[in-house]
């Protein structure tokens, strides 16, 4: 899936250092541990390790997807869109066909070719979800980096009640796995008792 004129390791090392770079840039940020991040490369980091530890054989485009997934999320502001669902469908579509158009420059940069960036771009659109473990895994990777660093802040903007919805449907899209794990993490009572 990769050109020839660079080798694996060093491909992947600068895509990923790409990804990082064009996400330094974000102006939202999150605390993790006592740090404050950018909020878009602290996600990037923690889906690529949630990849790795729940595929540890995953392949350099498992690994780029998981890096890129929000690449530049805050460019293409949900607030440009209209409230509701049939707005918010057209923002994740617009930002779909962005990340996919920002990946592929990033990857043949990094010395890749067009079938791995379309692997990536198809990983990150959550393409084959139902027949790709890949694409599985990298679902269950971004629930689980909701559930850490989203789940809070959600719910105060929502409610416990509407919460929970979302907390159900969450779910339903984890492999049994993953869900598994989800029901170890550390999260506070609130959440735990949703």
């Amino acid at each position: 899936m990769a050109t020839d004129d660079m080798d694996s390791s060093s491909r992947l090392t600068a895509a990923l250092a790409a990804i990082d770079a064009a996400n330094a840039d974000d102006p939202h940020t999150i605390v993790v541990g006592a740090t404050t991040r950018p909020k878009e490369q602290a996600h990037a980091e923690m889906m690529t390790e949630w990849v790795q530890r729940l595929d540890p054989e995953a392949d350099e485009a498992q690994l780029v997807a998981a890096r890129a997934h929000h690449l530049r999320r805050w460019a293409l502001p949900r607030s440009d869109y209209p409230e509701g669902r049939a707005g918010y469908l057209r923002w994740r579509t617009a930002q779909a066909k962005r990340h996919a158009s920002e990946v592929a420059d990033i990857v043949a940069s990094a010395g890749y070719n067009e079938a791995f960036a379309a692997d990536v771009s198809a990983i990150v659109a959550k393409r084959g979800l139902a027949t790709d473990p890949r694409v599985q895994t990298h679902e269950d990777a971004l629930c689980l980096v909701f559930l850490q660093t989203q789940f809070e802040e959600l719910a105060d903007k929502l409610g416990d009640d509407h919460m929970a919805e979302v907390l159900a449907k969450t779910l339903v899209k984890m492999s049994p796995a993953a869900r598994r794990i989800a029901q170890d993490l550390e999260l506070s009572e609130r959440a735990a008792a949703l």
